[in-house]
């Protein structure tokens, strides 16, 4: 399969204060995809995401709804600004909470059902994550075969697991907080060129978010999912999903399972991959691509005004 165009959906750590805001004020359809997404949440979105405080957006049960949000609302309002001019992707795919962007897009759940799913999905993850004292730790330096016998080394009984693969040279380790430590002091021992402590809720994408998978197992078997009409890479297998069928099993073990983020795009570019766009807020997906493949050029859709750039290009 030819895949020249990708849309790209970032996840947690996109969010800024100030995003979708000059959306908002410019187009009809982005402000009342924001004040449903309130209804639906229950969450002051619009007031987190234009005004702040960053803290407060930065926790795991309002960043996600409000990167979905942010994110969705772009998507739109590219389609408005863009007209026939929209590029047609022919493959997405989304990092972590992405991957429901993705999704979305693709036309393989509602809007509603969207926000309702990682609005529960932010919910349960941040409690999961203040129940146990966990973290995660970016790895640089090391391949995978490396990253696994740190891990083996570090985890010392507790549960400690390779949780993204961002770009080659780019692990993030996650788990108990001890082995997390452990994890940074023995890092450059195992070859490591560098370890960093995330500012992050807790041990995503391991075992420790099990209880989150269960309480949003409910809530994903429950919805209604249809084929997506544009193919949809998983996080989990680097594969695209092979229909609706697929969908809520890999979605819950993506809490607790790897994000194969470079094996994604890896598969991207060796189908063919030209022209991708990250549609949302920052720029976090454009940086790993440099990682991933220098040639390949991300343009990053991120406000009204990139949108107005593509439309003069």
């Amino acid at each position: 399969m030819a895949m020249k165009t990708a849309f790209l959906f970032p996840g947690q750590g996109a969010q800024a204060v100030g995003m979708g805001q000059d959306l908002c004020e410019q187009s009809p359809t982005a402000a009342s995809m924001f004040e449903q997404a309130e209804a639906i949440s229950g969450l002051p979105l619009r007031t987190l995401c234009f005004e702040g405080p960053q803290d407060e957006l930065n926790r795991t049960d309002i960043a996600q709804p409000a990167i979905f949000t942010a994110s969705a609302a772009m998507l739109a309002v590219m389609g408005e600004r863009l007209g026939d001019a929209m590029p047609t992707p022919d493959v997405m795919a989304g990092l972590s909470l992405g991957e429901y962007t993705a999704l979305y897009a693709a036309g393989a759940m509602d809007f509603e059902t969207a926000v309702m799913l990682v609005t529960k999905r932010g919910a349960a993850m941040q409690e999961a994550a203040v129940s146990v004292p966990s973290g995660m730790v970016s790895v640089m330096g090391l391949d995978e075969a490396q990253a696994q016998a740190l891990c083996d080394a570090a985890a010392q009984g507790d549960i400690l697991t390779c949780a993204n693969f961002n770009a080659p040279g780019q692990i993030v380790l996650s788990g108990a907080t001890d082995a997390c430590k452990r994890v940074a002091e023995m890092a450059e021992a195992h070859g490591a060129s560098g370890a960093v402590e995330l500012q992050v809720a807790g041990a995503f994408h391991s075992a420790i978010m099990a209880p989150a998978a269960e309480k949003l197992a409910g809530a994903i078997e429950a919805a209604s999912f249809a084929d997506p009409t544009t193919p949809v890479i998983a996080n989990v297998d680097a594969q695209p999903y092979s229909g609706a069928s697929d969908i809520k099993d890999k979605l819950l073990a993506q809490l607790t399972g790897s994000v194969r983020w470079a094996q994604s795009m890896q598969l991207l570019l060796s189908e063919g991959l030209e022209n991708p766009f990250e549609v949302g807020p920052g720029r976090v997906l454009t940086g790993l691509m440099r990682r991933i493949d220098r040639k390949c050029r991300v343009k990053t859709v991120n406000s009204l005004e990139a949108i107005t750039k593509i439309a003069e290009a």
